[in-house]
């Protein structure tokens, strides 16, 4: 079958049956149709090769697509058995032991850069917890803020674009999958949360959140109105410069940022920002029909990156926790079977095209340089907790109603 087809299947079947299980099928349909081969006529013989080939075309595709479906014991020992039937149907010339050994040295490099990965969990950074106290205890001029390290949007915008492919490169399409296979056996079906069970959907969801959080950090704990609306302009231009590159999920979270509510009530401040630019992002992130004007936007990007001649060009970041979505809308609406009792291969053949686009854009390379000292901040700089931020609010602008006016009395 096509490619498309065997990703399509290896994909989704894990829907209904474990990856290992799947193997020792294919195992066993090897050890019949050798056995028939080889007992049969001297034509059929002839074939052994052309079976053997398509084995392995198979096997290689499944290892390089699916690493992860070959950590456990089972499945090791299972493609072993499998590679050496096949290796005996075409013994004389050795070219199949050579692909065999090639590919499982590959599979062997994958797991392993895997493990590592998994075992450098990031430690999720926590929220500053002594509220607004920064702000009186550190004299303003010497505390450093994301201007001090980097003041050029263009760069920071890169920047952001490098922790967001170095993320991503770590989501497999078996990750993406669990939000199908999850959703069968859970009882409640809220959207994200309990569907993230593995730990890269959630470390990159946590990225999204913490950037949400450093924009708003940033913007409430500056106490002169001058350098706040400067902020507020700058974070602007960093979000547009995001867009121009094909980097949604840094804009949005920045956008998201801005609009929480202790950034969000300061009248004065915002009364200063010329908002045309801002305007224009919130036009493109507008949630109605569906986030069309997003999409559209996302189709252009990934229409650019086709025919892109650079990976500067190339590079399309989705909004991730509206792909997800997506993928989990999909299976909410349509059926795992059909009435009469078939797969609804329609159904997952859709699923798998969305995550096989995902996949591809994923594998760009960044065009960018790392900058250590911009990464280390916008990575480690200290972010405020909700509370902390609506205090920092409070101070720099003060409460303007009896609503704000309760509210700041139980923050104090």
């Amino acid at each position: 079958p096509q490619r498309t087809y065997i990703f399509t299947f290896l994909l989704s079947s894990r829907v209904f049956i474990h990856p290992h299980e799947l193997l020792a099928k294919v195992g066993q349909i090897c050890i019949k149709q050798k056995q028939q081969l080889e007992t049969g006529t001297e034509a059929e013989k002839a074939k052994l090769k052309s079976f053997a080939a398509k084995i392995i075309q198979l096997l290689k595709e499944w290892t390089e697509t699916f690493p992860y479906d070959f950590q456990d014991e089972k499945s090791m020992k299972e493609l072993k058995e499998i590679a050496h039937r096949i290796t005996q149907c075409d013994e004389e010339n050795g070219t199949v032991k050579k692909i065999i050994s090639q590919m499982t040295q590959n599979l062997l490099m994958a797991l392993s850069a895997r493990s590592q990965y998994q075992e450098i969990r990031e430690k999720f950074r926590q929220p500053v917890t002594d509220k607004g106290t920064i702000l009186k205890t550190k004299p303003q001029s010497t505390q450093k803020d994301i201007l001090s390290v980097c003041c050029d949007p263009l760069i920071l915008a890169q920047q952001l674009t490098y922790i967001e492919l170095e993320r991503v490169s770590n989501i497999y399409p078996e990750d993406l999958m669990q939000i199908v296979s999850h959703m069968d056996s859970l009882d409640n079906h809220k959207c994200r949360g309990d569907v993230t069970k593995t730990y890269n959907l959630e470390a990159y969801d946590n990225w999204f959140n913490c950037l949400s959080m450093l924009v708003a950090t940033e913007i409430c704990r500056i106490v002169k109105k001058k350098q706040r609306t400067r902020m507020v302009e700058f974070f602007i231009d960093v979000a547009r410069e995001c867009f121009n590159i094909g980097n949604f999920n840094s804009m949005m979270a920045i956008i998201s940022g801005m609009n929480l509510s202790p950034v969000a009530r300061l009248k004065k401040t915002w009364s200063k920002v010329k908002t045309a630019k801002f305007d224009v992002l919130e036009h493109h992130m507008d949630p109605s029909s569906n986030f069309c004007n997003y999409r559209t936007a996302l189709q252009g990007a990934a229409q650019r990156s086709q025919t892109a001649n650079s990976n500067r060009e190339k590079i399309v970041i989705p909004v991730f926790n509206l792909f997800v979505k997506d993928i989990y809308f999909l299976h909410k609406i349509h059926t795992n079977r059909l009435p009469n009792g078939q797969i609804n291969f329609k159904k997952f053949w859709e699923i798998s095209r969305q995550i096989h686009d995902f996949l591809t854009w994923k594998q760009v390379e960044c065009p960018f340089e790392k900058d250590k000292k911009i990464q280390s901040y916008l990575l480690t700089a200290p972010i405020y907790s909700e509370e902390a931020l609506f205090i920092a609010s409070f101070e720099s602008e003060g409460p303007e109603n009896h609503m704000e006016k309760d509210s700041w009395k139980t923050l104090r």
